[in-house]
């Protein structure tokens, strides 16, 4: 049979979705209750009577019985590697002590002879007492095997005896440049090791398998898609990873769409020339893969006590700065390569002089070489000078932060930096009130891959047992129209992809969600708990729950 040309349109509609309650991000539109889709785009947004006139003789046609609709959401900052890699390591989430050296025992009955036990995802913070803890805790229960259990952050790890034998980590081993071994009184390592520090373990575990690594990044995006996650901005990925990522894509087994921002490594001398060569790629198979910025750590964390300081932490006596894992000539170098080939840089900033030392390098670059829209970034810009917070408007330079991390610190964030210099931290209103944006994400698996823990933290400042109540510094929340354009039409911006996605807009790629309540009119409490029905990716459906 052939197809009969819609009345509105001389493309056939693929599929029309009616009687929706649909938040579309375009301000021009910001309600509709019907989309019409034909390829992988929509092609009408707005009333169902005009979108039943799109209906051919193939149009399958969807009731959405009333259900809320959202853009796709967009992880504006997450690791697509490690969130696959924790899928097959030990889960150490924010769990008791006892419970992660309960799983390493576990572990070490089953495990072959000589076979690392992996893990990630203590915090310190949430244990009685907050105290960091030592590798007796895990010699007791190892049976001899080398154990490595990286904190949440990703930014300090917690090893055995054997692992730290095995590193030749010793007492009279000492820091390295841009990390810390923990030692005790005596001076004898106590099995935490900070940044850089702990690179000289975990370059001795094997890696995995070609197999075990591809399952892994398929698992990564089941992942996303069952919590809504169509689009997310890979925050630091080598070569190999990159590779890998393009196999998946070739074989059809990968679909999620993907900014990738390749790593410069701790310890690097190189400016990444092999980066550079294959030029920026855009919009790789139909839009599911970019690969057009590069990444650079300056410091560690606050909760680690890694980040870098103007002034030494409040929490401790011997004025410590924190870590610098890359030095202003460096940065500076590696900015200005990346500036010059087009390229997009991220740059990982936690404490006030880190976010200060960014700003500098990128004033520095775009005045050497003015005129291109380069939208560099910040990552976490986490503590920041008040003096600091305008200047990332007047340069162009994106602030991507993560709201779920001002809920997740708030135990210890104000003990870090004292009561003046906790005004500049996680201070979204002050950003919003500059005119920059605000592109948000998880940092998974730094946290919990759920972008609704993110948007109820960015509503209410609250963690998610809902303490404290009115909100820790509640003069920073964002409404909930700020929440949602940070998880897509902000976020979007921030990949240079705001004309193809980001909101429900005739002419972009459909990618939507399906949700099981009203978003903007659920109870602030409920936001954290919304589940997704449905995850659309260009049309077609990539996850259907329950």
């Amino acid at each position: 049979m052939a197809i009969s040309t819609p009345k509105n349109s001389s493309t056939p509609a693929a599929a029309i979705y009616l009687n929706g309650n649909i938040y579309t991000v375009d301000e021009q539109n910001p309600k509709a209750s019907a989309m019409v889709i034909a390829d992988d785009r929509f092609i009408y947004v707005g009333s169902d009577e005009t979108a039943n006139g799109y209906i051919g003789d193939h149009t399958k046609v969807f009731d959405l019985k009333g259900r809320t609709i959202l853009p796709g959401l967009i992880d504006a900052h997450m690791h697509f590697g490690n969130v696959g890699n924790i899928k097959v390591k030990i889960d150490a989430f924010w769990k008791p002590k006892l419970d992660i050296i309960d799983a390493v025992r576990n572990a070490a009955d089953s495990a072959e002879n000589g076979e690392w036990i992996e893990g990630r995802g203590w915090n310190q913070e949430v244990w009685d007492p907050p105290d960091y803890p030592t590798r007796s805790d895990l010699d007791a229960v190892s049976q001899g095997h080398p154990v490595y259990i990286e904190r949440t952050d990703g930014h300090a790890a917690w090893v055995n005896s054997k692992a730290l034998e095995i590193a030749g980590i010793t007492k009279d081993s000492h820091n390295p440049p841009g990390g810390e071994i923990i030692k005790d009184t005596d001076g004898i390592p106590t099995g935490v090791l900070v940044d850089t520090a702990k690179l000289s373990v975990s370059e001795n575990i094997p890696p995995f398998t070609e197999q075990k690594a591809l399952k892994a990044l398929e698992m990564a995006q089941e992942e996303f898609f069952s919590n809504g996650v169509t689009s997310g901005h890979d925050a630091g990925s080598d070569i190999q990873t990159i590779e890998r990522v393009k196999r998946l894509y070739d074989s059809g087994r990968l679909c999620m769409r993907l900014y990738v921002f390749m790593r410069i490594p701790d310890g690097s001398t190189t400016l990444g020339d092999e980066f550079y060569a294959p030029g920026k790629q855009i919009g790789l198979y139909n839009n599911s893969l970019t690969i057009r910025g590069i990444k650079i750590s300056i410091d560690g964390t606050l909760g680690s006590h890694g980040a870098l300081m103007i002034k030494g932490f409040s929490d401790r006596s011997d004025g410590y700065l924190g870590l610098q894992r890359v030095t202003r000539e460096r940065l500076l170098a590696v900015a200005k390569r990346a500036h010059e080939a087009g390229f997009q840089v991220a740059v990982h900033a936690i404490g006030d002089a880190a976010n200060r030392q960014a700003l500098d390098v990128f004033e520095q670059v775009v005045k050497e070489n003015p005129g291109s829209d380069h939208r560099h970034r910040i990552e976490h810009a986490q503590v920041v000078a008040l003096e600091d917070i305008p200047r990332f408007k007047r340069l162009g330079v994106i602030p991507a932060m993560q709201a779920v991390h001002a809920t997740s610190d708030k135990n210890m964030a104000e003990k870090r930096v004292g009561p003046e210099r906790i005004k500049g931290a996680y201070a979204w209103r002050k950003f919003l009130k500059t005119g920059t944006v605000i592109p948000n994400g998880t940092d998974a698996p730094v946290e919990k891959v759920n972008p609704f823990h993110v948007l109820f933290a960015s509503v209410t400042r609250q963690s998610r047992d809902e303490e404290p109540p009115g909100g820790w510094y509640p003069e920073e929340k964002m409404t909930r129209e700020e929440a949602l354009k940070s998880y897509t039409i902000w976020a979007a911006y921030a990949a240079f992809e705001e004309n193809i996605k980001g909101s429900i807009r005739q002419g972009k790629l459909a990618d939507f969600i399906v949700i099981d309540r009203d978003y903007m009119k659920c109870p602030d409490s409920e936001i954290k708990d919304i589940r997704v029905l449905q995850t659309i990716l260009g049309g077609k459906a990539v996850f259907k729950g329950e």
